[in-house]
């Protein structure tokens, strides 16, 4: 046991209230539109602190200031294509959203094309996001082995299990209410670990910022182009803002936020401010990334980091005052439950919704709501064997997010086919999306171009391919048609 006593103590402590705020809401649940939707009564400012928390995870907040730590301030080109990105959600897909009540995002493939290509989102949504989710999860128990020296079954078992018991019980409101009090914590205890950085800093601030000034490790722009480097201005811009369109805009963990809120106006709002916040959040990760390249440049550590995912839980645990360095493990944790929570209502609700109702639709609405908490359990249980089997991955950050960019191209493309055309057929869809998704994964593994721009790539062979196969089937079934009429003309 690395951490002091009173560090152990406020991590319980923090374990167990949250755990306990979030069962305050299991009274509310009646009924499918309460588990999933919260009754569409959550505030805009709540809903938008709630985007920011499930969109940063303990990846976020160990694997960013790794990247200031081994790089520079690049990573913020991506983030303003996030901001790009809410935008175009903003104009395209909320108001399709609004159309009509709507549990999950996959309902507006089925309205638009048909229950075959409703059926493909959901499973690649499912498939890929318990997959992503796994690394996140993987990332608790880096930093507690690195704290403790507690076994990583052991770590990763006790989150889940205390992120499951209240998002089993209380549903999509405990999500975001337990979202936006973890989010004051992680960027509450990140900020005193900041500040405690900079005063354990000969020259405090100043120092720090002379010295990764000098170096360019607060660099923020590249300008130059090029498909194999991952931060650039026009992968961030471009890259940032196809990847948040997807992320947010056909994924059910966004999506679901942006269904609960009371009204179309309530939705824009709180996405549009969440970008705001996510910006801030960012530069003051990669502040403190920076921060600890200086320090371990006085202070050499006596081993060499394992990876720079590692440099800011250790410096945590062996540098932080006691009662700080509690308050900061409780926030990297209230990072991943935010996160875990709001995947396991979003899985759960896309295998109620988008799978057994559409074989089962009389089931009652009693049984319907036992059966969402069943599923909330068993994707518990598959997030943390898929947390295990993560173990052996590269940069926990960048990882998660290569893995969720690879289907997120063929998901996007496929949206903007429904969305922005007419002539676009399931068929031609089906066909476009298989295309994207296989030239995705050959990017992903034999290539070296960047994550950074698959989704982009995906959803562009997406959708031409499935656009021109839609076509392409139209004239088919045309010309069959002319063929049949004269035929009986005859």
């Amino acid at each position: 046991m690395r951490l002091h006593t009173l560090d152990v103590a406020i991590i319980v402590v923090y374990l167990i209230a949250i755990t306990l705020f979030g069962l305050r809401f299991r009274k509310s649940q009646r009924s499918l539109r309460d588990y999933f939707l919260a009754d569409r009564n959550i505030p805009w400012w709540a809903i938008a602190l709630s985007i920011v928390a499930a969109e940063t995870s303990t990846l976020t907040v160990i694997g960013t200031p790794g990247i200031a730590y081994d790089g520079n301030f690049g990573f913020l080109q991506l983030v303003f294509g996030y901001l790009l990105g809410r935008v175009v959600i903003c104009a395209i897909f909320i108001p399709q959203y609004f159309r009509g009540e709507m549990f999950t995002a996959y309902q507006l493939i089925d309205r638009r094309f048909g229950k075959t290509l409703h059926r493909i989102t959901s499973g690649v949504f499912l498939a890929t996001r318990a997959a992503a989710e796994g690394v996140r999860v993987w990332a608790v128990a880096i930093v507690v082995h690195v704290a403790t020296g507690a076994s990583d079954i052991g770590s990763v078992a006790i989150v889940m299990l205390l992120t499951l018991i209240y998002t089993f019980e209380g549903g999509m409101a405990a999500v975001i209410w337990t979202d936006v009090v973890q989010m004051f914590i992680y960027v509450g205890g990140t900020i005193a670990g900041f500040v405690t950085l900079t005063h354990l800093v000969p020259g405090g601030w100043p120092a720090i910022h002379a010295a990764t000034a000098t170096a360019g490790k607060l660099q923020v722009f590249d300008f130059s182009f090029s498909f194999f480097k991952t931060y650039t201005f026009w992968s961030g811009l471009i890259g940032g803002m196809f990847l948040t369109t997807a992320s947010h805009g056909t994924d059910q963990l966004m999506v679901q936020r942006l269904l609960v809120a009371r009204n179309q106006r309530d939705s824009r709002v709180a996405l549009l401010s969440s970008g705001l916040v996510i910006l801030a959040q960012f530069t003051l990760f990669l502040l403190v990334g920076a921060g600890l390249w200086y320090f371990y440049r006085l202070f050499p550590p006596a081993t060499k980091f394992a990876s720079a995912d590692r440099v800011f839980p250790t410096f945590t645990v062996e540098h932080i005052p006691p009662g700080m360095a509690g308050l900061l493990i409780a926030a990297i944790l209230a990072a991943a439950m935010s996160n875990l929570s709001a995947a396991l209502n979003s899985l759960s609700s896309t295998t109620m919704i988008d799978f057994y109702l559409r074989l089962r639709p009389e089931t009652s609405e009693r049984t319907r709501l036992g059966l969402s908490r069943g599923a909330t359990i068993v994707w518990g249980v598959v997030l943390f064997a898929l947390a295990l089997a993560s173990r052996h991955g590269g940069k926990v950050l960048e990882t998660g997010l290569s893995i969720a960019s690879v289907a997120y191209g063929g998901l996007l493309g496929v949206f903007l086919l429904g969305v922005l055309t007419r002539r676009a057929t399931q068929s031609g869809a089906i066909a476009g999306m298989l295309c994207g998704l296989a030239l995705n994964i050959y990017l992903w593994k034999w290539t070296h171009i960047a994550w950074t721009w698959y989704v982009t790539i995906g959803a562009s062979t997406t959708f031409l391919v499935g656009y021109l196969a839609s076509l392409a089937g139209r004239s088919r079934e045309s010309q069959t048609a002319a063929a049949a009429a004269e035929e009986r003309t005859h």
